[in-house]
C-alpha cells in the first residue's frame, strides 16, 4: 500500500504563550509526511519549495521511507512562509505574515510512479489545485481524503471547492469550518448537509476536544488527551490526518470500524505534535510511543456499566 499527499512543504514562525521560534520548518504536507510514516511503507509529496528550503530537512523524510522525488525545487526562489502568534486558549491565533512565495507557481504535476498509490490526501491547497491532482489520476485511489479550510469556503473559491468536495470520500475539517460550510449550528445537522455534498465520510476536528467521525446514520466520537503541556497547535490537524489515513494505508482497511481506529491513531499522532514547536517531537517517535498513547487513549473511555432493569 502507498499513500500520495499534496500540499505544502514551507517555514513557519510561531509564537504562543509558551514561547516563539525563528524559521522552522513547517507546511501541511510536511506534518502528513511524518505522521503517515510511521505507519505507511510508501509516502508520496508533491510540492514546491524555493532554495532556501534545508535539504537536510529533506534528507530527514527520505531517511523515513518518505519519496520526496515529487517536491519542485525553484532556484533562486524563496518558500513559502507563514507567521502566527497563538492567543491564551490556544484555538484561536493571529497571522502576522503571509508569504505565498513559490506556492504562487505551483502547478502539481504527479509523477507517474505516483499515480498508482493507494490513499490519496489532498492537503490544505487552493481548491482548484487540489482537482488538478484528481484528474491526473487515471484510476480513482482506493480512498481519497480532502482537508481544507475556512479560507477557501468564501465566495471566491467555494464553487471549485464543492467541486472537490463531491469527488472525495473523507472530508476532514473543525468544528467551525463545519458550521461555515453548512449554515448549521449544531454539528449533526451540519454533517447531514456536508454528507449529502458528496463525501462518505465526514471527519470533524474539535481540538482540545476531540474528533467526531460521521458516515450515514452512525457516528463516532474520539476524545482528546489531556495534556499537561501544549507548546504549539500548529500542524496538529495536519498530523492528525498523516495519522489516520496512514493507519488506513497500513491496515488495508477503509470501513467504518476500521475508521474508528484510524481516528484514535490520528489523534494520538496529534497529541505529540503539540507538545513541542514545529515537527520536533513526531521526528522523535517510535512504535512503543505511539502503541503507549493509544493504549492513553484506550484507558481514557474503557468503563464498565451495568445497565438497571
Amino acid at each position: 500500500m502507498s499513500l500520495l499527499t499534496v500540499g505544502t512543504v514551507a517555514f513557519d514562525a510561531i509564537e504562543t504563550p509558551f514561547g516563539k521560534t525563528d524559521k522552522i520548518v513547517g507546511g501541511a504536507a510536511t506534518y502528513i509526511a511524518w505522521s503517515a510514516s510511521y505507519f505507511s511503507k510508501k509516502v508520496n509529496i508533491v510540492s514546491i519549495i524555493g532554495d532556501d528550503f534545508d535539504m537536510n530537512e529533506l534528507e530527514a523524510l527520505r531517511a523515513r521511507g518518505v519519496d520526496t522525488s515529487g517536491i519542485e525545487i525553484k532556484e533562486g526562489k524563496k518558500s513559502f512562509f507563514w507567521s502566527g502568534k497563538y492567543h491564551l486558549d490556544m484555538n484561536s491565533r493571529d497571522t502576522l505574515i503571509t508569504d505565498l512565495n513559490v506556492l504562487l507557481e505551483f502547478n502539481p504535476v504527479i509523477p507517474e510512479e505516483y499515480k498508482s498509490s493507494d490513499i490519496l490526501l489532498l492537503g490544505n491547497i487552493d481548491p482548484a489545485l487540489q482537482l488538478k491532482v484528481i484528474e491526473q489520476l487515471p484510476n480513482r485511489p482506493k480512498l481519497v481524503v480532502l482537508d481544507t479550510m475556512n479560507f477557501w469556503m468564501t465566495e471566491n473559491f467555494l464553487g471549485k471547492l464543492l467541486e472537490v468536495i463531491a469527488k472525495v470520500d473523507v472530508l476532514t475539517i473543525n468544528d467551525a469550518e463545519a458550521r461555515q460550510l453548512s449554515n448549521e449550528y449544531s454539528l449533526v445537522k451540519a454533517a447531514k448537509k456536508i454528507l449529502k455534498m458528496g463525501p462518505k465520510y465526514l471527519v470533524i476536528k474539535k481540538g482540545e476536544h476531540g474528533a467526531l467521525l460521521f458516515h450515514e446514520n452512525e457516528v463516532f466520537f474520539a476524545p482528546a488527551l489531556p495534556l499537561e503541556e501544549v507548546f504549539d497547535p500548529t500542524g496538529a490537524g495536519d498530523t492528525f490526518a498523516g495519522g489516520f489515513c496512514g493507519y488506513l494505508d497500513k491496515s488495508r482497511d477503509i470501513s467504518f470500524e476500521n475508521m474508528k481506529r484510524a481516528i484514535i491513531y490520528g489523534s494520538a499522532m496529534a497529541s505529540f505534535c503539540v507538545e513541542k514547536f514545529g515537527t520536533e517531537r513526531v521526528k522523535t517517535l517510535n512504535h512503543n510511543d505511539i502503541e503507549d498513547r493509544v493504549k492513553d487513549f484506550i484507558d481514557l473511555v474503557q468503563f464498565d456499566i451495568v445497565l438497571e432493569e
